[in-house]
């Protein structure tokens, strides 16, 4: 067995270690606070850089994406161009700037949108492929930054061109270049860091991709177009005297929905209905049809059956939705006298309303199996005597404001 005094040693020893440990840590801690003394920490230290033009390209992203979701019924390539430019603009602090995008038909890079620059400028500014700083990036999809555009002799100057750094990146969409964005005078700390032109090259890529699906569907609408038009061209073939009545049909009602100021895509069913208004006359015989004479009561009767005729056919398209109800009350009457259902005044959809002032016109002012065209100033008395009856007084208003624009502008060519 140990003796007591071994015991007793081996205290004192851990009692020495435990205050010579107590004894470094208070050091310790003493440096460190004189340390934190000596270098406060006033501010938290900053993010890096990077991060923080980051947070902004998100922004400027999610900025995009609002407008192509919030403007999804009436946005075109060009004002999303135009939201991409001034997007990029904000984030690299650039007064100017333009957008440009390969256009087959032109072999070349053609202005979509610009910033900083006047009209005369950007309109008709056409680059080929290899030509000047956008088109080099076009040609090779790959960024070209330069700390004085006008210095630079692969530069081409198109007017009102400002000094300074000019950064261009490409659009490119499935590994393929489409278009290029260039940002002149860029005014950003660092414009032609590696993270700058990083970040630029993503905003390129989702505005390419965005711009890419606005040419899908401005090829979807010119393929519904020509098949409506082949629908109406099926219409004009069975009635001689209607023929390119529905031509005549469309360009007037896309010229009153403009005038009457109504959304792209409402103007859009309307130049469609304008088309397609007849098309239930595919279901009436032609001994009716083209009867020489006045209609029996009952021939009438069955005549006023080709508005739910024309509806029938186009019910089941669900993009012709919207149309095939003008189609269906082409025929109603502002006092609620008309068919199919007596509609009267607001019930009646804008579309139809119009349609309805356009066809009388037409109807008026063409030869028809029963009576010769009326003349102009006959013509405009009848719309103006029916004005509140058959026709809404406002549209019949504006109708005949476009009317005597182009009598005019026929006159004078």
């Amino acid at each position: 067995m140990a003796s007591p005094w071994v015991f007793w040693v081996l205290v004192f020893l851990c009692v020495g270690l435990i205050a010579a440990l107590a004894i470094v840590l208070q050091k310790l801690y003493e440096f460190k606070s004189s340390a934190a003394e000596e270098k406060p920490c006033v501010q938290p230290c900053p993010e890096p850089q990077g991060w923080e033009r980051l947070d902004e390209l998100l922004t400027v992203m999610l900025a995009l994406q609002e407008h192509n979701v919030s403007h999804s019924d009436m946005a075109s390539r060009e004002d999303f161009a135009q939201a991409v430019v001034d997007g990029a603009c904000r984030f690299m602090g650039a007064p100017q700037a333009s957008l440009m995008l390969w256009e087959d038909k032109a072999a070349a890079l053609c202005v979509m949108a610009s910033r900083g620059l006047p009209d005369s400028a950007a309109k008709g500014f056409t680059l080929r492929s290899g030509q000047g700083i956008a088109g080099k990036v076009f040609e090779s999809g790959k960024a070209i930054s330069v700390q004085d555009a006008l210095a630079d002799p692969r530069y081409v100057k198109h007017g009102s061109d400002i000094p300074g750094p000019l950064i261009c990146v490409p659009l490119i969409l499935k590994s393929k270049p489409v278009g290029a964005i260039s940002l002149h005078g860029i005014g950003a700390a660092e414009p032609f860091s590696e993270s700058n032109v990083r970040f630029l090259t993503l905003l390129a890529a989702e505005s390419a991709c965005i711009l890419y699906n606005f040419q899908l569907v401005d090829n979807l609408q010119t393929f519904y177009m020509e098949m409506v038009q082949t629908l109406a061209r099926a219409v004009d073939t069975k009635d001689a005297y209607t023929r390119e009545h529905s031509d005549r049909a469309r360009l007037r009602a896309r010229r009153l929905a403009q005038e009457a100021q109504l959304p792209e895509p409402m103007v859009r069913y309307v130049e469609y209905a304008a088309l397609l208004h007849d098309i239930g006359k595919i279901g009436i015989d032609e001994s009716i049809l083209l009867k020489p004479g006045k209609l029996t009561a009952e021939e009438y009767e069955v005549m006023k059956r080709h508005p739910m005729i024309g509806h029938q056919i186009l019910a089941p398209v669900k993009f012709l939705g919207p149309v095939a109800q003008m189609v269906l009350y082409h025929q109603e009457w502002f006092n609620g006298q008309g068919y199919p259902e007596g509609l009267k005044g607001a019930e009646i959809p804008m579309g139809a309303r119009i349609v309805a002032v356009i066809d009388a016109w037409d109807a008026m002012t063409s030869d028809r199996p029963y009576r010769k065209a009326l003349g102009r100033e006959k013509a405009v008395a009848e719309l103006r005597r029916a004005a509140g009856t058959q026709f809404d007084p406002h549209v019949v208003e504006v109708f005949l404001r476009v009317e005597e624009s182009e009598w005019n502008n026929g006159r004078q060519a």
